[in-house]
């Protein structure tokens, strides 16, 4: 299994200027290539990711010197990366490729035979070592790194090809998961995720440093130092963020055979001006991918309703369902049984109930009902984050 482990690099001032110049060199290869794609595709060629890594290869030691200065991987790879954009173009599975901007996602990739690592550090071709803030957490054969920065810090990602996977999951207990505003998720056996909310609680901290960058007069020092604060703020936004969705997550996988979420339409949430910004602070999606990267790993399954399942709607407890049912009715009771409704509550156990009593679909294929003997054991999950 291919896993990678994101590690933050502590480089000196000469490792961190190679860093950008592999970074820059990495940027142009990507933009020279895509300029050349286009020209070739409009002359009526039949251009390809191995055609255009041959060519840079025969000019850039006239035309660009300044490319030998780092490894040899930041072009070549970068092409791969520019190869790989068109393949998913053509498939249909992300829009054409566009030119990199200085600045925006800076990074560059290393395959495994131009670099070593070994405990706290990792050698880099033409550099030396490097010091990382933690050791490896698995091992295996190393297959690729990828150095990034990211508010004025670098990172490296280790691609890593191990048997170090976590234990398969025993448990064939179905729960499920009710994702809203007011709370992060809602679980069918009761409990409760409130959700950090990092955007809205530094929200005033945010627009305090938006206001700052914008005085600041363009191309001064000044307000390239308030650009830093700025982007590091909105990095230990996300980080929050990040962090309580593994917490969850995780739990969720280990303690859940089959988990039931649905398929929110979270590109028409947003455009709700009203919910973006509560939207956007929750991470729907992230929330879905890592789940079903983390339940596949451990043999779990993740079923997705259909996002036009009646969950709120409907009565948990005899089926009855509503036809007209806002979002600001949090808390109902049904005409016919009487059961007074939390709104998410009623969700999650409808969501469950759609696993236990019929077939549904899993990542596109037909799965059946697992047992439900443990589905009615509340768990905590310490999700809680700390603000400074």
């Amino acid at each position: 299994m291919l896993r990678s482990h994101k590690i933050a690099l502590q480089p000196n001032n000469k490792q961190s200027t190679y860093f950008a110049k592999a970074c820059g060199v990495a940027r142009f290869a990507f933009n020279w290539g895509l300029a050349e794609w286009k020209r070739q595709y409009e002359a009526g060629e039949k251009p390809t990711e191995a055609s255009l890594r041959r060519q840079l290869n025969s000019i850039k030691r006239d035309q660009f010197p300044w490319m030998l200065e780092v490894t040899k991987n930041a072009p070549q790879m970068a092409i791969i990366h520019l190869g790989q954009a068109f393949r998913n173009f053509f498939s249909g599975r992300a829009k054409y490729p566009t030119f990199k901007k200085k600045g925006v996602h800076d990074s560059f990739t290393l395959t495994n035979d131009q670099f070593a690592v070994s405990g706290k550090r990792i050698r880099i071709p033409n550099l030396g070592w490097v010091r990382m803030r933690e050791a490896l957490r698995f091992s295996g054969k190393i297959m690729s790194a990828t150095i990034s920065r990211k508010a004025g810090k670098w990172f490296v990602s280790i691609t890593v090809d191990t048997e170090d996977v976590p234990p398969m999951s025993e448990s064939q207990a179905i729960v499920g998961v009710d994702l809203g505003i007011n709370r992060l998720a809602t679980l069918s056996d009761g409990t409760m995720v409130t959700g950090a909310k990092p955007h809205k609680t530094l929200l005033k901290r945010l627009r305090r440093l938006s206001r700052s960058l914008s005085r600041k007069q363009k191309g001064s020092k000044n307000r390239a130092k308030a650009k830093q604060k700025l982007a590091k703020l909105h990095v230990r936004i996300a980080n929050i963020r990040h962090d309580e969705l593994h917490k969850l997550t995780t739990n969720l996988a280990s303690q859940y055979g089959v988990i039931v979420i649905e398929d929110l339409n979270v590109k028409g949430m947003m455009t709700n001006h009203r919910l973006a910004r509560a939207v956007g602070d929750m991470g729907f999606h992230e929330f879905r991918r890592q789940l079903e990267y983390k339940t596949a790993m451990r043999g779990g399954r993740v079923i997705v309703a259909d996002r036009w399942f009646a969950s709120s709607k409907a009565c948990s407890d005899c089926g009855t369902k509503e036809e007209d049912m806002p979002l600001s009715i949090r808390e109902w009771t049904c005409p016919e049984c009487g059961i007074h409704h939390d709104r998410d509550l009623n969700a999650a156990r409808n969501l469950m109930k759609l696993a236990v009593s019929s077939t549904a679909t899993a990542c596109g294929e037909s799965v059946r009902p697992a047992n439900t003997g443990a589905a009615s054991t509340k768990q905590e999950f310490n999700v809680k984050a700390t603000y400074v």
